[in-house]
């Protein structure tokens, strides 16, 4: 089954407020022992989610004005600190199916990228409006177009930058290497059959 071309993604958006958001601020290395990677989302931005004792903060992802939410918002550095891979499956299984910032870690930016969440660059001072923008209007949806190069809000549209290498793979669906791997896997069989060195079973 061949990969989803991802050229553009629309949603209702919500805030994560702040510049370098660390993989452990985005889950922390406690929820990360586990077999598979599901389950990872309920625990999603979990320690400024909740007081130690466990009570609900006023995080926006908390509030219920946002659920539902599939694209995020935030600053500059996201995804920076430890290379966990953890954390954008983390964003993704939570729902998210975008993320925008003013920049993002490397290794981050190529995890996500792997599981196709475009994570695409905007100003500052274009984030800080669109923020606003979801915050004011929870209800209304926001588009990062990807073959465009623009995310749209309400009457409004601003310029966003993504490495030409992530778009292109996004927008071609061949944004996931072992998917590739898994989809030539005919091909893959018959060069090892003309391999002398491969062993026959």
């Amino acid at each position: 089954m061949a990969l989803a071309k991802i050229t553009s993604v629309t949603g209702r958006a919500v805030s994560a407020p702040g510049d370098d958001i660390d993989t452990d601020r985005i889950i922390p290395a406690r929820f990360m022992k586990c077999v598979t990677f599901d389950g990872l989302g309920e625990f999603l931005f979990n320690d400024v989610r909740k007081t130690p004792e466990g009570a609900i903060t006023k995080h926006p992802l908390n509030d219920p004005k946002h659920a539902g939410a599939t694209i995020l918002i935030s600053g500059n550095n996201f995804g920076c600190g430890s290379s966990r891979e953890h954390a954008p499956q983390a964003i993704h299984k939570a729902g998210f199916r975008a993320v925008i910032a003013e920049g993002f870690a490397e290794i981050f930016f190529g995890n996500s990228t792997q599981l196709g969440i475009p994570c695409v660059s905007v100003s500052r001072t274009d984030r800080e409006l669109l923020q606003a923008f979801a915050e004011a209007n929870p209800q209304a949806e926001i588009t990062v177009d990807l073959e465009r190069n623009e995310v749209r809000y309400g009457d409004k549209k601003v310029a966003l930058s993504i490495r030409p290498g992530a778009r292109g793979s996004l927008i071609a669906g061949t944004w996931d290497p072992l998917g590739e791997l898994l989809e030539a896997s005919k091909a893959v069989d018959a060069v090892m059959a003309r391999l002398p060195y491969v062993a026959k079973v």
